[in-house]
């Protein structure tokens, strides 16, 4: 059986390209620095994260990981951007950042090696980037512990955000999901 990658070649050109910068505050991920304070203070106001064992789904460079490892969690970040990889362990060493993990794998690949073992699961502002959302959705799913917490965030790509995001560079108009799966497995 042979199965197809879910990754647009390009996307991860582009973020392995900008991987240096991920930890830039005035640069390129400028826009994440200053939404990061807000999705963990969201996902925190649901299900604080301390003592918990969270993945992160697409996590880049980490900013999110990084802060959730900071906040208690003990934090898996998985991307398919290898030099964004480096860049997130590279980060971990300088800002011993504690209880902390990168692995280049898909979310579909880690679904199958380890299906129900994450007490949370995030993806953020990372279903824009991929052919098969869904795959990745129904990742998230078999990865989260029954009872668990899946968190989702993309940017709305609708014409009216669109012109918004043109508009000014630093808004952000972005769909936020929370799903908690009471399902048995």
């Amino acid at each position: 059986m042979t199965t197809t990658l879910n990754a647009d070649p390009a996307e991860l050109a582009k973020f392995s390209d900008l991987a240096h910068r991920w930890w830039d505050k005035d640069g390129e991920f400028r826009p994440l620095h200053d939404i990061n304070p807000l999705r963990l203070d969201w996902i925190n106001s649901l299900c604080p994260v301390n003592g918990l064992q969270v993945l992160d789904v697409g996590c880049g460079g980490g900013i999110l990981t990084d802060a959730m490892a900071r906040a208690g969690a003990t934090v898996t970040g998985i991307d398919l951007a290898s030099k964004a990889i480096r860049v997130a362990q590279l980060h971990t060493l300088e800002a011993q950042t504690p209880n902390v993990q990168y692995r280049e794998v898909s979310a579909e690949a880690l679904a199958a090696q380890q299906p129900g073992s994450f007490d949370m699961v995030t993806c953020m502002e990372m279903l824009e980037h991929v052919p098969d959302p869904a795959s990745v959705v129904q990742a998230c799913a078999t990865l989260v512990k029954p009872g668990g917490w899946v968190f989702f965030s993309t940017l709305n790509r609708n014409p009216k955000s669109f012109c918004l995001r043109s508009w000014g560079r630093n808004m952000c108009l972005i769909c936020c999901h929370v799903v908690r799966m009471n399902t048995q497995k």
